[in-house]
Formats: structure tokens, sequence, C-alpha cells
């Protein structure tokens, strides 16, 4: 298992799961869309399972890329 985060494209039909996304949230209020975010967040991150690769998510995250 790698323990490198994946920063380039890497999704099946990335406008596909936007919609997806987009869906998901569909019909909901400000907290709850909030707290979808953060359900999916942790399902995700349970999903990646290593901490070294969360960090690195963690660090991406927090530092986007200046325009």
């Amino acid at each position: 298992m790698s323990s490198d985060l994946i920063l380039t494209p890497n999704l099946d039909r990335p406008d596909d799961i936007y919609a997806d996304l987009l869906a998901a949230h569909d019909g909901l209020d400000k907290a709850e869309s909030d707290a979808l975010n953060a359900r999916l967040i942790l399902i995700l991150m349970n999903h990646i399972g290593q901490r070294a690769v969360l960090r690195q998510a963690l660090k991406a995250a927090g530092a986007p890329e200046k325009a």
C-alpha cells in the first residue's frame, strides 16, 4: 500500500462524481450540508486508513496553491 498522496487527477468520470456530490446535498440546509461533508470526510479518511497519507492531505488542503 502506497503512503504517498495522489494529487494528480485520479477520478473515474469526475464530472459524474461531482454531480453525485451535488445531488447528495440537494435540499439540505447549511448545517445539514456541513454535517454530510463531515461524515463523508471521516468515511473517506477511514477508507484511506494511513495516517501519513492523511497528514499529507491535510497539509495540501491547508495550503492551497497561490494564484
